[in-house]
């Protein structure tokens, strides 16, 4: 069964479709693990396109779940996050997110060139010179940087799995921390779907800008379908030469991990396949 995960503080989430779990490193050096059953949408939902743009709500409801749990597992009982700070915090970080990569690069391109095949392509150069420039900098904090190691532990217990290997230290070592499936791909493919759908949408600039914010879901479905596919024919050629920015891109996303760190990769995993 195909598993997935993410990195979370000092820890990773895998997840299947019946069940994912969090393991994290404590600061008393032992590892913590939560399970619970993944949260599933109907059958009628798993039209393609369309079980993309749904299946990655209900992931994205469990990557931040087990993201929320792994950070109060680091804090005092008096500094854990309420519901309501937790909602504020994702909300915060969607309109962060929203006027970073979408306003402030179309209101740029818009000083260029407001229609036409420039103004497109200024926006989407821009969109993606600032997404390039975050991960960038915030790749340069020591936090984040343990999240990278944490990422590509993720990356190589999956890779160890996928090839049948006993999940050691040991083996799950010897495996690429580059994954096809990786969301980073995912948004890199993401930002490119965006700009050939986006120059299709003609009118006023009110209207382009209503578009990009209301064409999320399409791009981020059709950006699920071709993760798949890449994940199944990764060994094309064709294939290969599509995802390779991706994978170029994680160099900045993934650090290689602390044998520490992959014996926690290695607990989130065997929770979820035991």
């Amino acid at each position: 069964m195909e598993v997935g995960g993410q990195a979370v503080i000092e820890g990773v989430m895998m997840r299947n479709k019946e069940r994912f779990a969090v393991a994290v490193r404590l600061k008393n050096g032992k590892i913590k693990v939560l399970k619970q059953r993944s949260s599933k949408y109907p059958k009628f939902f798993s039209f393609p396109f369309l079980r993309g743009i749904i299946g990655l709500l209900y992931t994205l409801y469990d990557g931040i779940k087990a993201l929320m749990w792994s950070s109060n597992q680091q804090l005092e009982e008096q500094e854990k996050l309420t519901k309501k700070e937790i909602i504020g915090t994702i909300t915060a970080s969607m309109l962060f997110a929203i006027t970073i990569f979408v306003v402030v690069p179309f209101f740029s391109a818009s000083l260029i060139s407001s229609s036409g095949f420039w103004f497109n392509a200024f926006d989407g150069l821009f969109r993606l010179i600032l997404f390039l420039g975050y991960l960038s900098i915030i790749s340069l904090l020591k936090d984040v940087q343990t999240l990278f190691k944490y990422h590509g532990a993720e990356h190589k217990t999956i890779y160890c799995y996928e090839e049948q290997r006993p999940l050691t230290v040991q083996n799950v070592r010897k495996y690429s921390r580059f994954h096809p499936r990786c969301g980073t791909s995912f948004i890199f493919i993401v930002l490119l779907l965006s700009i050939l759908l986006f120059s299709l949408v003609e009118g006023s600039l009110l209207v382009k800008l209503a578009s990009r914010i209301l064409l999320l879901p399409v791009i981020a479905g059709t950006g699920y379908e071709l993760i798949k596919l890449s994940g199944l024919y990764s060994k094309n050629l064709i294939v290969k030469m599509l995802i390779a920015p991706g994978l170029w891109l994680q160099r900045i996303t993934t650090k290689e991990p602390t044998n520490a760190q992959l014996e926690v990769g290695i607990a989130a995993l065997k929770a979820v396949v035991d």
